[in-house]
């Protein structure tokens, strides 16, 4: 690690001292190694549908123990997703970092952030375009001199194509993501919910749950109650810097097209669920994590069954207002 990456990985710990209180953002596991160390990071993301996958992006850029080696679309609109994605790395000068399409599923076409990709070619992007990412991604993870953390914040038939053609990815990667509702659902009920990124191919998160590789989540329970409103959002909104620009232009976009309406994106931001998959890839600290024997049903829940392979689960917040000042603090540095 070059001497300025250091002085910006100790820059960014006092932040998060600072709005934290006590807590420092020690690595989460041995995997990051020492603390001046970034993780070689794959993220695999449906975006395009939800915004929070947009955000999440934003905040694993500007993570500094996580290195971003490919960015791929998941759950088909392959092109579409493509789009996205290079457009927001090319924006926030951050075109080296090559993008891949995923499977093509039988979701096609495009979603809210449409307009925002409609004059952007693919060809025009100056990072390298994989037409077929699950590829690259198995490339990166087989050929990675340390383990490669995998960050999956959608449906996963790309993490499932992977298992399938080369299983010993497995053995060189963990994998952390949002899914599931382990004891809450979708808005803190007591109810739990099928989650979408389960629900919406519950055979590829079955096949990605089961795999033999370390497995970190964020369900509902702790990603589904975060939310920027008041001073915090108010501080987004009027940053000047690319990634927070990129992601309002995004969000007013898809706040008109998802709402009718675009009020919204003024005065809060959605449910921000994705950027917890990204925080957990970085330091588990301000989390109650459990490790959870997790069994993924055929009708998309996430049942605890102490037979099923066990996950490290981040099951309630010990501090959720210091996340919330830690991902505005993040966003607009």
């Amino acid at each position: 690690m070059k001497n300025h990456l250091r002085s910006t990985r100790r820059q960014f710990i006092h932040q998060i001292a600072t709005v934290a209180g006590a807590a420092t953002l020690a690595p989460a596991r041995s995997l990051l190694g020492a603390t001046s160390r970034k993780a070689p990071t794959i993220l695999t993301s449906d975006i395009g549908d939800d915004i929070d996958d947009t955000w999440a992006l934003g905040l694993l850029l500007n993570s500094p123990e996580l290195d971003l080696k490919l960015a791929v679309g998941d759950y088909g609109k392959t092109e579409y997703r493509a789009k996205l994605l290079a457009k927001f790395l090319k924006m926030v000068g951050r075109g080296q970092v090559p993008v891949g399409l995923g499977v093509d599923t039988p979701v096609k076409g495009d979603g809210p952030q449409a307009p925002w990709v409609k004059d952007f070619e693919l060809s025009s992007y100056p990072g390298k375009i994989h037409k077929d990412g699950v590829a690259a991604m198995i490339e990166i993870i087989m050929s990675s001199p340390e383990p490669v953390t995998l960050i999956a914040i959608g449906p996963m038939p790309n993490v499932a194509a992977a298992l399938e053609r080369e299983p010993r990815i497995a053995g060189k990667a963990r994998l952390v993501g949002m899914y599931g509702s382990v004891r809450k659902g979708y808005d803190g009920t007591g109810k739990i919910d099928a989650e979408w990124n389960v629900k919406a191919d519950a055979k590829s998160c079955q096949k990605a749950f089961t795999a033999p590789w370390d497995i970190t989540i964020t369900p509902l329970d702790t990603c589904g109650v975060v939310r920027l409103d008041g001073d915090r959002y108010k501080r987004l909104l009027g940053s000047e810097a690319a990634i927070p620009k990129a992601i309002i232009e995004n969000y007013r976009i898809w706040s008109k097209a998802s709402n009718a309406q675009n009020t919204a994106a003024d005065s809060r931001s959605s449910t921000l669920f994705d950027t917890v998959a990204v925080y957990l890839a970085c330091t588990e600290e301000l989390c109650k994590m459990e490790r959870l024997g997790i069994r993924v049903t055929d009708d998309g829940f996430t049942r605890i069954d102490d037979q099923a392979k066990k996950v490290n689960a981040a099951v309630e917040w010990k501090n959720l207002d210091a996340y919330h000042d830690l991902l505005v603090q993040r966003l607009i540095s």
